[in-house]
């Protein structure tokens, strides 16, 4: 039989096919037994249309079977077969979808779908086979024929034997080499793993005489292989169920062997969408984070399958940044995938998908705050930092989607409320919504800075988080409240105490508190008399852009670049500290510079700042002592 000749084009696509598009060898049994199903498919359309067809699923199936002694490959199928003709067009020229043209000429009924290209995937084979065979007899013809290639140097087709309707693929596997094994590809548990992984959810049986292991008849001791065959594919996901006929265990069980996690979900998401572009998803909320999800190595992503077939292990598209805790399926029959089925056109349909998963995601955890408070607590335990992190990053461009998501502890509450519950109790007269930030609530709790705040009956949030204080600065304001840190060198608070006024603008109080700031020259930008303070003798304030907490976080960095926050020293006028301080001014300048230190080096230590020279600070309060 003479050999015919791929033309040019098909020639240089099938030898880049075979050793630069697919990724992953194994990619070839998912395409052959995609097109595989394919081809029951179509037996199934006909049967729609043409009242002389009757289709009995029982009767449809695709076999594997393997020869590990001859090296033989072969996937068999009782789908529609091909005449000479289709073969030759369609395994004659690569990249001519037989599928493609046949859901063209034919409507799609009863949410069923037609994947992929015939002539593109089936290539795929030559990655893992010296020789590709195809023996294929038609539905309604009586011929049947062997189409048969060994590579890019052409093909040839001739009649054959073959009792029923549909193809039979035969695979020559290529023998080992130094780089690579290709005897996993007739082992049996190679095969399944494969099978598992891609075409689970393939809708018609895909079987393999699978082998066992048993006593022999009549003995106890004894035992002997045998052949079985089994089932392979689960056939239909769980993601195509009716919800209805589906319980929580169905998807904690799903959940478990989709090694989402060994946690069981906070939530669990099950939803289809028709339109524009149609699909199905289960989503899944973690109640534990992954061991490196706070690091380089985590990928983020939902498995994506195409009418069941597996296309992405972790789609990264699929999930912004801010929920990549989220795990999961989609699975669309209207997504484009490009000559190798393996990698996704980043398309409009795929950006769709996307779009509605992120509002779907919004909107689900919208409702568990609202319907299960603890377990809404339970997840931004776990998760809240990610949040926090995506209102943060990108200049603020998500603050929209995720502000409503956002909680923070209260100081009035005891316990983590919303902005929204903050801003809704809000006093008559309050401008801000105020905030403190430190490394946990008991130090925050101790923060001089926040006596005036308390005092007036206003409620503090607690920012404990590293991200907290950048994040909220993304935010801006919450409806139209700005917020105000209550170590702000303004807190927008008016004094009702105007003996403390006419202290501070004091004549001698002036050069006081001049004269302590040339002391602490370069340490702070002014000392200057509390509006704030009750109790306390001292604190730090800082005014500009970045606070102290922030100088705190940005220099723990690795690349720390020594910022420093413009701080000012506040002094309680109506402490006894400050009568000590004027007495030491007017009499005594070095122990004004004593007592100066030592207050500035206090102020350091109530924010979790070090002292400046821990040696000098020591020596300072053993001179006190004498």
């Amino acid at each position: 039989m003479a050999t015919k000749q791929f033309k040019t084009e098909s020639k240089r696509l099938l030898d880049l096919m075979i050793n630069s598009i697919y990724t992953h060898r194994e990619i070839f049994l998912r395409e052959l037994i995609s097109n595989a199903s394919d081809a029951i498919d179509k037996i199934y359309y006909k049967a729609l249309t043409d009242k002389s067809l009757s289709f009995d699923k029982d009767n449809y199936f695709i076999k594997i079977t393997a020869d590990k002694e001859n090296r033989i490959l072969k996937i068999a199928d009782t789908g529609i077969g091909m005449t000479k003709e289709e073969l030759d067009e369609n395994l004659g020229v690569i990249a001519k979808s037989g599928s493609l043209q046949f859901k063209k000429e034919n409507e799609l009924k009863d949410g069923h779908d037609i994947i992929g290209q015939f002539g593109v995937g089936f290539y795929s084979a030559f990655m893992v086979a010296d020789t590709v065979t195809v023996i294929s007899k038609a539905l309604g013809r009586d011929e049947a024929y062997k189409w048969e290639s060994k590579g890019a140097d052409g093909y040839s087709i001739e009649t054959a034997e073959k009792d029923t309707v549909g193809t039979e693929i035969i695979l020559k596997i290529k023998a080992n080499t130094e780089e690579e094994s290709f005897d996993e590809y007739l082992e049996e548990y190679r095969l399944k793993s494969i099978i598992k992984k891609y075409s689970d959810f393939i809708r018609y049986p895909i079987k393999m005489d699978v082998t066992g292991r048993r006593p022999k008849e009549g003995s106890e001791n004894e035992y002997e292989d045998y052949k079985e065959e089994q089932v392979l594919n689960s056939m239909v996901p769980i993601w195509k169920k009716n919800k209805n006929e589906l319980k929580a265990e169905d998807y904690e069980n799903f959940y478990s062997e989709k090694h989402y996690g060994f946690d069981k979900p906070v939530k669990y998401i099950h939803f289809n969408v028709e339109g524009t572009v149609s699909y199905n998803s289960i989503l899944f909320i973690p109640e534990n984070a992954p061991f490196d999800f706070y690091t380089k190595e985590y990928e983020k992503g939902l498995e994506l399958y195409s009418n069941g077939v597996l296309i992405m292990n972790k789609c990264a598209d699929l999930l912004p940044d801010y929920f990549s805790f989220v795990k999961g399926i989609v699975d669309s029959e209207d997504l484009s995938l490009n000559i190798s089925r393996e990698m996704l056109q980043h398309d409009r349909q795929l950006k769709l998908i996307a779009k509605n998963i992120k509002s779907k995601i919004k909107s689900e955890l919208e409702n568990l705050l609202k319907s299960d408070r603890e377990k809404y607590e339970k997840f931004y335990k776990t998760f809240g930092r990610q949040l926090k992190y995506g209102v943060y990053s990108d200049f603020g461009s998500n603050k929209d989607v995720l502000q409503d998501l956002l909680m923070f502890y209260s100081s009035k509450e005891k316990k983590m409320v919303t902005l929204d519950e903050y801003v809704s109790r809000m006093p008559e007269g309050q401008k801000y919504i105020y905030y403190a930030a430190g490394e946990s609530n008991e130090r925050i709790e101790k923060l001089p800075q926040t006596e005036l705040v308390l005092d007036k009956g206003y409620e503090i949030l607690y920012f404990t988080d590293d991200v907290d204080e950048f994040a909220i600065r993304m935010l801006l304001n919450y409806k139209e409240k700005e917020f105000k840190n209550v170590s702000s060198g303004d807190l927008g608070i008016e004094s009702d105490d105007k003996e403390d006024s006419k202290k501070s603008e004091d004549k001698e109080t002036i050069d006081l508190f001049s004269s302590m700031k040339d002391i602490l020259s370069g340490k702070v930008v002014g000392v200057k008399a509390s509006k704030r303070l009750k109790n306390y003798p001292v604190c730090l304030s800082n005014e500009g852009e970045l606070t102290i907490e922030m100088e705190k976080i940005l220099n723990s960095m690795p690349n720390n670049q020594n910022l420093k926050a413009d701080k000012i020293l506040e002094i309680n006028t109506n402490h006894d500290v400050f009568s000590i301080l004027k007495e030491a001014y007017q009499n005594d300048k070095d122990k004004l510079s004593l007592y100066t230190d030592l207050l500035y080096n206090q102020a350091l230590l109530i924010e979790g700042l070090p002292v400046t020279d821990p040696v000098e600070f020591t020596n300072n309060i053993c001179k006190l002592m004498k």
